[in-house]
């Protein structure tokens, strides 16, 4: 047998000869190859034979005539005085067979993996998914954005992985302490197909092409362990007894359960306002909306690097953030370097965008978000409850649409809207339906429209050449607006066996977290029963 740990091999005998450890920090070009790495490490430490794995790379682009990777290097040999070295242990996931059944609604990042971990667990799962498998889905977006109809249950929000899966699979995460967590799902997508490198890249993506195949192959590795999922159906209601949740109901079937898990995303509405009517609590909490901006990818390269093209690297990221005199935070979110801008409406005549990567990152185009923190008892002149923060958003959701009556988005020259000149001017982009002018002091309550200025007006200060960018659409979906009461270990208030996990529950954002809020889910509850 033969164990992998980074980017070397160990034998079963190696496993037993006491090799020594030692951990370096070095400098290396932004092109540097396997070669590159192996001869400094030799240079700094004196040792001829030795393994490696790389812990952490980062990019380091403050000094912009000297842009290079910043590399934590664990260098293992019998030639090294220094720790021991031990294979990092995985995740402990406590097994039995067990007799009690799981429904998993959503196969999300936070639903897949709650049911991933539980059927290790040994218990019986089955994954319920509303939307198609992947390849399904995939056509069917392709469709709709060649003039096809757009599918409610069939889009970039909604099927199988979620929305994170057409995403650019960014795995950044801010959040503490959940560092096994975090490394079983990196490995369980790097053993689905995704590369090697999101295991110690500072800033790890997948790519939204890549994920395509990651996706159903974490799928397959469930099944095979026995775990069931079932598509194309919408959970429709619950069967409850004394504060249990005994069955999960959909149009076609009733699932009998011994513990629900749900995991809606932060888009399923529909599902929210029924989780609602069964009992469960939500409170509304903060969240941002906005725009997203375009520019030429170049162009962000160049204020980034002072270089349009950098050997070794894809693409410049940037990272911006401002508050504005009346208090409101202006901010990036979910920068996609090298990506597009896409059509991701959740429903019917509601009309939002997002923006995308694949893996390679070699769009001409970068997009981001830039959001405005939102105070909606503020705006509404009144503490803002459950409905009330649902029915904000979807009114301005279909605000957009009813501009045109379609896909089509409304747009502006971001030097425009600051100097509130609307232009008839919309220069090239990524988006696949009409982007038309717009006053986009006409869409938003007036405190967010003076913050997005304010913002918008900083960062053409901080990137030079902000200012030529266009701003599209509408982003709406950076977070959930409202938050399940749950306990410390994710059972919703006033249940025995109903947990809520992911952005769904107000409490986690992005693939990561997500991911993490379902695996410790799942690990808790099967070192509980």
């Amino acid at each position: 047998m033969t164990i992998v740990t980074g980017l070397f091999l160990l034998s079963n005998s190696q496993l037993f000869t006491p090799l020594q450890y030692k951990d370096l920090e070095v400098k290396l070009p932004t092109d540097f190859d396997e070669h590159d790495l192996r001869k400094l490490i030799s240079k700094k430490i004196h040792v001829k034979k030795f393994r490696y794995e790389i812990l952490l790379q980062s990019l380091d682009a403050r000094y912009k005539p000297d842009v290079h990777w910043q590399v934590r290097v664990r260098v293992i040999s019998d030639e090294i005085k220094g720790e021991k070295y031990l294979p990092e242990p995985g995740l402990a996931i406590p097994f039995k067979k067990r007799k009690q059944k799981v429904v998993v609604a959503g196969s999300g990042p936070a639903g897949f993996f709650a049911g991933f971990t539980l059927q290790q667990a040994g218990f019986e799962v089955v994954i319920i998914e509303k939307g198609p498998k992947v390849d399904r889905r995939f056509r069917d977006i392709v469709e709709f954005e060649t003039g096809g109809s757009f599918k409610p249950e069939s889009n970039y929000c909604h099927g199988e992985g979620g929305a994170g899966t057409f995403s650019d699979g960014k795995l950044t995460s801010r959040t503490k302490g959940i560092a096994p967590e975090k490394k079983f799902v990196f490995d369980s997508y790097i053993k689905a197909g995704a590369p090697a490198e999101i295991g110690y890249l500072a800033k790890p993506h997948i790519g939204s092409d890549i994920l395509r195949i990651v996706i159903p192959n974490l799928r397959k590795q469930f099944e095979a362990i026995g775990g069931k999922m079932i598509f194309d159906e919408e959970v429709s209601g619950l069967e409850m007894k004394h504060g249990k949740c005994t069955a999960v109901l959909t149009i076609n079937h009733g699932i009998p359960c011994d513990w629900l898990v749900l995991a809606p995303g932060h888009s399923s509405y529909k599902t929210y306002r029924m989780m609602q009517q069964h009992g469960i609590q939500f409170r509304s909490k903060p969240f941002a909306v906005g725009v997203r901006v375009e520019h030429p990818q170049e162009l962000i390269n160049q204020s980034q690097w002072f270089s349009p093209k950098l050997s070794g690297i894809k693409a410049a990221e940037y990272k911006l953030t401002h508050t504005a005199s009346n208090g409101l935070p202006v901010y990036s979110f979910c920068m996609c370097p090298g990506g597009k801008v896409i059509p991701s409406a959740p429903a019917d005549f509601q009309n939002i965008v997002n923006g995308v990567s694949d893996y390679a990152r070699k769009s001409p185009f970068a997009n981001s978000a830039i959001v405005v923190g939102t105070d909606l008892n503020k705006i509404l002149g009144k503490e803002a409850g459950f409905h009330e923060a649902l029915a904000w958003i979807e009114e301005l959701e279909r605000k957009v649409y009813h501009l045109s009556g379609s896909y089509k988005v409304p747009g502006a020259l971001i030097s425009g809207f600051i100097a509130r000149k609307t232009t008839g001017t919309i220069p090239a982009n990524s988006y696949p339906f009409e982007v038309f002018p717009f006053d986009f002091d006409q869409l938003f309550p007036e405190d967010m429209v003076t913050a997005l200025r304010e913002g918008l007006t900083d960062f053409s200060k901080k990137i030079s050449g902000f200012e030529t960018g266009l701003m599209l659409g509408l982003e709406s979906k950076t977070s959930s607006p409202v938050q399940v009461i749950r306990d410390e270990n994710r059972l919703c208030s006033g249940f025995e066996n109903v947990f809520i996990v992911g952005e769904g529950s107000g409490y986690t954002g992005g693939i990561t977290s997500s991911a993490v809020d379902g695996v410790k889910l799942g690990v808790d509850l099967a070192k509980r029963r």
